[in-house]
């Protein structure tokens, strides 16, 4: 299978790095210190905006300082092991040119910059928690990225791990693949599946890049 882009948009924990144990360590404590343990264990947290899940837990006097603490936990536990590349990141973004592909996260861009400066990405564009009004599963954060490229959202491929990017990049009209890192193949609908991003080649021409997945 080969699928055919102009422009590549990557989510990035669960999809370019694995930062899953600093997320578990920080949002535990985090929910200990504001006392929503138990409601903490309902919410779904991968692949959504802090803001959304603060708003979901607690008043909203509280959530602009309660925003605040969980950005400060997750970036302060960076340099703790907090981050790593999954497989295949770096070989297959060094094979795109720079202007091809964006990062679009649901982190805020303090926290975002904090994780790629670790392991060494630097993306040309990136749109973060702080750049929309509307989070996955919502089209807006891809839709903005594919703006910001300059691509027609039909001409762009999403890069996936959670059910609400999937979602999201459905809901933009984009092709989408899905990576099964955080969670299993029957729980992601998307274009294409696959283990990670070591699966994949990418051969850049005049025309795009040529996805493929290694025989």
């Amino acid at each position: 299978m080969t699928i055919h882009a102009r422009a590549l948009l990557f989510d990035n924990d669960g999809t370019l790095v694995s930062s899953l144990a600093s997320v578990d360590r920080c949002w535990a404590r985090w929910a200990d210190e504001y006392g929503v343990t138990e409601e903490f264990g309902k919410v779904e947290l991968h692949g959504r905006p802090a803001v959304e899940i603060v708003a979901e837990l607690l008043p909203a006097d509280v959530v602009p300082e309660a925003l605040a603490r969980i950005e400060a936990l997750e970036v302060e536990d960076v340099p703790n092991d907090g981050v790593h590349l999954l497989p295949g990141t770096r070989a297959f973004l060094d094979s795109l040119p720079a202007e091809r592909w964006a990062v679009v996260t649901s982190a805020t861009r303090r926290l975002a910059e904090a994780r790629l400066d670790a392991v060494e990405v630097l993306p040309k564009t990136m749109v973060t928690a702080d750049d929309i009004t509307r989070g996955k599963p919502d089209p807006e954060p891809y839709l903005l990225a594919a703006r910001e490229l300059g691509v027609d959202p039909a001409h762009c491929v999403v890069f996936e791990d959670a059910p609400a990017g999937l979602a999201a990049g459905r809901a933009a009209g984009m092709t989408t693949v899905a990576l099964t890192t955080t969670h299993q193949a029957h729980e992601l609908d998307a274009d294409l599946v696959v283990q990670d991003l070591s699966a994949l080649s990418a051969l850049v021409t005049d025309a795009g890049v040529d996805i493929s997945v290694r025989g």
